[in-house]
C-alpha cells in the first residue's frame, strides 16, 4: 500500500487527474478498474473520479509495486540545462522571462534539454523554491508559448493555484500582449484593423490566408501601428495586437496583404533577407499587461500591470529606435 498526503499545488484536482500525474505508469484502464474495487480511496473512504482532493487529504492505493517502479527518476532533466534567465519579473506566485530568439519553450523532437522550462525549474531549485521530490503531481509550468525564432515574454507559475488562474486569463484573454515586428515594405495606412480567414496546413506546417471565407476557415484579426520607418531600405517598424490567436498569425497576415516580416523563411522575400543577413523572423513579444475584467484570485495585484522588454534586436539596428 502507499499513500499520499494531499498539498496545497495538489489541490482542487479530480482524483483521475490527480493519478495519472502521480502515478504516470498506472494505466488508466487499471486506474478506474481500481476506483471501482475501492483499491484507491481518500481519507479511508471510497472515492470516484470526480471526487476534488483537498489539501490534508490522504490517499491510500492498494495496488501493485510495479507502478511505482522508477518513480524516482535518477537525475532529472532540467538539471543539465543552464540556469541563465533574462527575468523582467519575480514574485512568489509568478515569473516573467524574456525568452532570446533560438531558446526553445518545451524539449521538441531535437531532444534537448536546453529549454526555458528546464532552465526555469533549475533556477528556482537551486533557490530552494522547487523541490521535485515533495511534488506529486506539480511542476512549475508556462502559461504562454513562444515559437524558437520568435523572442519575448513568457508566463511561468510556481505554484499549482498560479498556473490555474492564469491558464484561464489567458484563456479569456485578459492578458494583452504587444508585438513588435519588421516588414519589408513600409504601409500605406499607418494603423489598421484588418480581418481576413485562415486555416492551418499540418502536412506544409504553414497557413493558408484568405479575404473571404472558405470551407474550414477561421476569422482572424490584426491590429497594427506604424511606429518607425526606414525609408532607405523600405522597412517598417511596426506594434501587432493579435484580437485572436491563430497559428503564424503576424506573419502570414502581413505577407499577405503584402508586407512581409524580414527573415521570415516561410513567408518572407528570401534574397531581401540574404541581403541583410537575416535568418530569423523579426519578430518580438515585448509588452505584456495584465487586464483582468473577472476575479483573479490570489493575483488579482497583478491587474493593470504592465511589463515590457527593454532591448529588442531589430529596434536599433535598422530603425535606431529605443524602446
Amino acid at each position: 500500500m502507499r499513500e499520499f498526503i494531499i498539498n496545497q499545488n495538489d489541490a482542487g484536482q479530480r482524483v483521475d487527474k490527480f493519478l495519472t500525474k502521480a502515478v504516470p505508469k498506472l494505466p488508466k484502464n487499471l486506474l478506474y478498474k481500481y476506483l471501482r474495487l475501492k483499491r484507491i480511496k481518500v481519507n479511508g473512504k471510497r472515492c470516484e473520479i470526480s471526487t476534488r482532493l483537498a489539501c490534508g487529504d490522504v490517499m491510500q492505493l492498494y495496488i501493485n509495486d510495479e507502478f511505482f517502479e522508477g518513480e524516482v527518476a535518477d537525475r532529472p532533466a532540467f538539471l543539465s540545462a543552464p540556469t541563465s534567465l533574462n527575468i523582467i519579473y519575480e514574485d512568489e506566485n509568478i515569473i516573467l522571462c524574456d525568452k532570446k530568439c533560438g531558446l526553445v519553450v518545451h524539449e521538441d523532437e531535437s531532444g534537448s534539454t536546453d529549454t526555458l522550462i528546464n532552465r526555469i525549474q533549475h533556477y528556482l531549485y537551486e533557490k530552494g523554491e522547487y523541490r521535485p521530490e515533495e511534488e506529486l503531481s506539480f511542476a512549475p509550468a508556462l502559461c504562454n508559448r513562444i515559437d524558437r525564432n520568435t523572442g519575448g515574454i513568457v508566463i511561468c507559475a510556481k505554484n499549482a493555484e498560479s498556473l490555474r488562474v492564469l491558464n484561464q486569463k489567458v484563456k479569456d484573454r485578459e492578458l494583452e500582449k504587444l508585438y513588435l515586428c519588421v516588414t519589408v515594405g513600409i504601409p500605406k495606412e499607418k494603423s489598421a484593423r484588418l480581418t481576413a480567414y485562415h486555416q492551418k496546413d499540418e502536412t506544409t506546417k504553414t497557413v493558408k490566408v484568405s479575404d473571404k471565407k472558405f470551407q474550414g476557415s477561421r476569422t482572424m484579426i490584426t491590429s497594427y501601428r506604424v511606429l518607425a520607418e526606414n525609408k532607405a531600405d523600405d522597412l517598417a517598424l511596426l506594434e501587432v495586437d493579435l484580437i485572436t490567436g491563430r497559428t503564424h498569425q503576424i506573419r502570414a497576415h502581413l505577407a499577405h496583404i503584402g508586407y512581409p516580416l524580414l527573415g521570415d523563411g516561410k513567408y518572407g522575400i528570401n534574397k531581401v533577407n540574404r541581403a541583410y543577413n537575416v535568418k530569423t523572423q523579426a519578430l518580438y513579444s515585448y509588452k505584456l499587461t495584465f487586464k483582468f475584467t473577472t476575479d483573479a484570485g490570489t493575483l488579482e495585484y497583478l491587474n493593470g500591470k504592465s511589463f515590457q522588454v527593454k532591448d529588442v534586436w531589430f529596434c536599433e539596428k535598422f530603425f535606431g529606435y529605443k524602446l
